[in-house]
């Protein structure tokens, strides 16, 4: 890593502007009138706008190298500056597809605003974060804020279950973090992850309690992603939440999840590599079986959805595990930048998805089972058009993004010499190409049993349009983005 002396505070200017605007926005919403919402609702998104400029602004003024701040606890690179980017278009597209959907049933308020930006601010901090303590502080800001969101719609048994389950259970992973950092943190003697990294690589260590450290870590990591077996939440949540928040849940923190692996694993943890690369191939394997399989009985599309996630953090973790051959880096910027270009084309994704179901939900009606979308081709041709680009782009359909995102992890495990892991991969894709192909057949080639006229403001529309397109796009011209992912990973890890 290149590192550069800058301006104290330099690298974290985004989130001491985004902490400033989310108390911003609560306050302004104090004095708002309900009929003048628009107000706070434009804020919020003026935040994320701001926070981008600055971003990139940050960037340019790093120019390619790594900048530290607090005492080294955070950290500036081009990795985190591409994935916070991603979170703010996620975050952006979350508020625009669900304002319709809140203003019905009247949840379009000041609440959900400011937690939306105190969740962005936890997936910021947890992104950069250097040290074991801000990886802590930055999951518990997003952890909490999403227990609240998922739990917004209080007069819903469905929604205070699903927060309930889902704070249990990230209670409990958060305690397998905590006590996993403790192990390293007594066996290494640093909080601070190059440091870690240092001491495992040249000093005696106690290699049990490391180990059993890393067993503990690992499963905190995997609780983020929704791997098997820590999945359980993910299908619960999915559907008890509001489809509003569902869609956050879906995007924005799986980008998170693969910045902290990418912290813990690689930046913290690189000497193990031979032992957290055989756990990550367990689960792998069983997230790509279970999601698949489990995904097939489903009449729910959100519980379709959420066990199609479990499949594809599957395939997040083979790049994850594809990055250190025989001791050496010299293919990780593939696999990892593999690994990364499909975990951000699979938020672009889950948004189109689940907007396609915020747009067919109305005051009353969710549009959450697979029946809500026979006939829809005869309802509306263009969103159905829509929706058969994002299902067959999460099969891995060419000419889609999903397609190429697959076969750029697939060639990284090849090239590891895992053929037998691409194998599996390939024959639980087969599987799962299934349910997202009978969703098709179901908007083409069936009645429709709901004629309601399908509204949307136009903010909503052109958005669900370029999301789309952008899914098509991606997949004929994959390589403007694959080499920005690619290009951060290098600039990030000093690669080749």
């Amino acid at each position: 890593m290149t590192e550069t002396t800058l301006p104290f505070m330099f690298p974290a200017y985004a989130e001491i502007f985004l902490l400033a605007m989310a108390l911003l926005v609560l306050l302004v919403d104090l004095f708002v009138p309900e009929r003048m919402r628009w107000v706070s609702y434009a804020l919020t998104l003026a935040s994320l706008a701001g926070c981008a400029l600055i971003t990139l602004a940050v960037s340019a003024g790093v120019g390619g190298a790594t900048a530290f701040t607090f005492g080294d606890m955070f950290v500036g690179d081009a990795m985190g500056s591409a994935l916070k980017l991603a979170c703010y278009v996620a975050v952006a597209a979350c508020l625009v597809y669900s304002r319709r959907y809140l203003e019905a049933r009247g949840l379009f308020r000041g609440e959900y605003l400011a937690l939306m930006l105190f969740a962005l601010l936890g997936m910021m901090v947890l992104i950069s974060a250097n040290h074991f303590l801000l990886v802590y502080l930055g999951l518990e800001l997003l952890s909490l804020s999403m227990y609240s969101l998922i739990a917004l719609n209080r007069d819903s048994a469905a929604s205070t279950e699903a927060a309930m389950k889902y704070f249990v259970l990230g209670a409990m992973a958060s305690g397998l973090l905590l006590y996993g950092m403790s192990m390293v943190y007594g066996a290494t003697g640093t909080l601070e992850l190059p440091r870690i990294a240092a001491r495992i690589g040249t000093g005696p260590v106690p290699e049990l309690v490391l180990v059993l450290g890393l067993v503990f870590i690992v499963s905190g990591v995997a609780f983020k992603l929704g791997a098997v077996p820590f999945h359980m939440w993910i299908p619960d949540v999915y559907h008890g939440a509001p489809n509003a928040i569902t869609i956050l849940v879906a995007s924005a923190p799986k980008v998170t999840a693969f910045a902290m692996a990418m912290r813990l694993l690689v930046d913290g943890l690189l000497p193990l590599a031979v032992d957290w690369q055989q756990m990550l191939i367990v689960l792998a394997v069983l997230s790509l079986g279970l999601g698949n399989l489990a995904a097939v009985a489903q009449s729910n599309i959100k519980r379709m959805l959420a066990y199609s996630t479990i499949a594809h953090m599957g395939f997040v973790m083979l790049g994850l595990l594809s990055g250190v051959i025989g001791g050496n880096l010299l293919s990780a910027d593939a696999a990892y930048g593999a690994a990364m270009f499909y975990v951000v084309t699979y938020a672009l994704m889950a948004l189109g998805a689940f907007g396609i179901v915020l747009l067919l939900s109305r005051a009353g009606f969710e549009a959450d089972a697979l029946a809500d979308f026979k006939g829809l081709n005869r309802r509306a041709p263009w969103y159905a058009f829509l929706m058969l680009i994002v299902m067959f782009s999460l099969a891995g359909i060419p000419p889609t993004v999903g397609f190429y995102a697959k076969l750029a992890v697939l060639q990284s495990v090849i090239a590891a010499g895992r053929v037998w892991l691409a194998v599996v991969a390939v024959l639980f894709s087969l599987i799962g190409a299934f349910y997202y192909l009978r969703v098709v057949k179901l908007m083409y080639f069936d009645e429709a049993e709901d004629t309601a006229p399908i509204e949307a403001r136009a903010d909503m529309r052109v958005l669900l349009s370029a999301n789309g397109l952008a899914i098509l796009l991606l997949g004929i011209v994959p390589q403007p983005l694959m080499g920005l992912c690619l290009a951060a990973i290098r600039q990030s890890y000093g690669l080749r």
